[in-house]
């Protein structure tokens, strides 16, 4: 019998949040399982200055990002990335989609591009996702 694959994710600034915070969610929950478990975790640029930027106490900004740098960075063309997530913009806003941070659509971008389901607390993924390729984890 084939061993059924797991697919690959990516967690959005907004879970890990809720998990830095020790807040009981079932996407926390999730990203506690994937940790114990050793899951191979996916990250990029915009999500690591938003967890980052957000953290006021030094050591636990020090803690966090030795733990977001053992995960796997995603790499894009810095050109190629924001062109991107701009056209998603602005296609998003031709369709009556307003997105509330034009970060999101960078990250969605990246989701995207390395074929991605994103976990997400964040109601502009899903609104993202009713108009793009984006895969959602809904749980």
């Amino acid at each position: 019998m084939e061993k059924r694959k797991e697919p690959k994710m990516i967690f959005d600034t907004t879970v890990w949040i809720d998990f830095l915070a020790q807040k009981q969610t079932n996407l926390t929950e999730l990203l506690n399982e994937k940790i114990r478990n050793h899951y191979h975790f996916h990250i990029c640029m915009p999500i690591i200055q938003e967890i980052l930027q957000g953290i006021r106490d030094d050591r636990q900004f020090y803690l966090v990002k030795e733990l977001i740098s053992e995960l796997d960075l995603l790499e894009a063309d810095a050109w190629a990335s924001s062109v991107g997530a701009a056209t998603m913009y602005r296609n998003l806003r031709k369709r009556g989609v307003t997105i509330r941070k034009s970060q999101d659509c960078l990250i969605a971008w990246y989701a995207i591009s390395y074929d991605l389901e994103l976990a997400h607390n964040d109601r502009d993924f899903d609104l993202i996702a009713a108009h793009t390729p984006l895969k959602v984890i809904t749980l």
